[in-house]
């Protein structure tokens, strides 16, 4: 009979994968539950960037640096999903834009951030796609990329090859008691520990449980172009990302002119980043009051499109489009959502944008 303690992990995504390898680093025999045949939500419905420049001073930085490491330290184990160091380049095409990168260059911490403000013309020189358009760049060398449409695949078969570790599909969990969920077919699942790593589709206890958490969904919107073949060295983000990421705040991202009339309607910011197979992915928006359209809106996208063309020149045409929903603590002092909801039973949540890169730290602090 095994004396190996048991742990139970409800979502096939990001977050849940991450703490699967998590516990069966820790010795653990691991149970994981996903209810769709593969996972379809926002862990495969966004850039790829393990994105450590734009977080908050203190302890989001501090978590972002370790996640990077531990990508890093994944890749060399399965390195299916390739992991890029490539760094990014948030440009300005302002002289407003421009001093709000002087001053994120200068932080106490921009080091600690891989910072260094570059001209426009050391942008073109370093990243030969940039057009004249662009001012000057902040280059974050702790920046990197991964594949978002295969990180999932690669890790399950990596997981796969643990006797330890068992992956069932098609199971919705609806209920839970001490030690132990339910899922959809009757079966009960019981473990040491259980973890929901729910993401933005909590549906029977989990629905409850989170009904009064300071959590929140957000929907955006993205597009994929057919390959490109200009030379594109880095993950790109326009001047609208110093208003969304946390990094930047300041006097002088306060004295920005406002956002362009159809970048605010849909919170809009540019990223962008070229895929393995030359493809750009480029995004996205920002939406909070549900319920959510189901369409999805070329206002945005033509927007996206524009300034993704000002930075780049001609660009491919569009091959797809999609929406996504993930979910995120309103809660300024934390960075997710972990609560127990049975003995033994932990719901985790929330991380927001940040999920894709600091998964890998927050399972490690989950059995910390």
């Amino acid at each position: 009979m095994s004396t190996r303690l048991r742990l139970v992990v409800v979502g096939g995504g990001i977050l849940g994968t991450m703490h699967a390898l998590a516990g069966l680093r820790r010795g653990y025999e691991v149970i994981h539950l996903e209810r769709d045949v593969v996972p379809r939500g926002a862990s495969v419905r966004n850039f790829g960037l393990i994105w450590v420049g734009g977080r908050a001073s203190g302890a989001e930085l501090e978590t972002a640096l370790r996640a990077r490491m531990l990508w890093e330290n994944l890749a060399r184990e399965c390195g299916a999903f390739s992991f890029r160091p490539s760094g990014s380049l948030t440009l300005a095409r302002t002289a407003h834009e421009s001093a709000a990168l002087e001053a994120a260059a200068k932080l106490p911490d921009a080091h600690e951030r891989g910072f260094e403000l570059w001209s426009g013309d050391e942008a073109r020189a370093k990243n030969p796609a940039v057009t004249e358009k662009v001012l000057s760049a902040l280059f974050c060398s702790k920046d990197a990329i991964v594949e978002p449409r295969l990180v999932l695949s690669a890790l399950r078969e990596h997981l796969r090859g643990m006797d330890t570790y068992t992956w069932i599909a098609n199971r919705h969990v609806l209920e839970a008691r001490s030690h132990g969920v339910r899922d959809h077919t009757g079966e009960w699942h019981d473990g040491d520990l259980v973890l929901c790593c729910i993401g933005a589709s909590p549906g029977g206890f989990l629905a409850q449980v989170l009904e009064n958490e300071p959590v929140r969904r957000v929907r955006l919107q993205m597009l994929e172009t057919k390959p490109y073949e200009g030379a594109l060295t880095s993950a790109l983000a326009d001047g609208d990302s110093l208003r969304y990421y946390p990094a930047y705040r300041g006097e002088t991202t306060r004295a920005l002119p406002p956002q362009d009339e159809v970048a605010a309607k849909w919170g809009a910011q540019m990223l962008l980043v070229k895929r393995m197979g030359g493809h750009l992915t480029i995004g996205d928006t920002h939406t909070y009051l549900e319920p959510f359209a189901f369409d999805v809106d070329e206002e945005p996208y033509r927007h996206l499109l524009v300034v993704a063309t000002e930075i780049l020149g001609p660009i491919p045409a569009v091959e797809r489009r999609w929406s996504g929903v993930y979910s995120e603590v309103t809660d300024p002092s934390l960075l997710y959502l972990r609560r127990e909801c049975e003995p033994g039973v932990f719901v985790i949540t929330g991380p927001g944008g940040r999920g894709m890169t600091m998964s890998p730290a927050i399972a490690e602090e989950t059995f910390s």
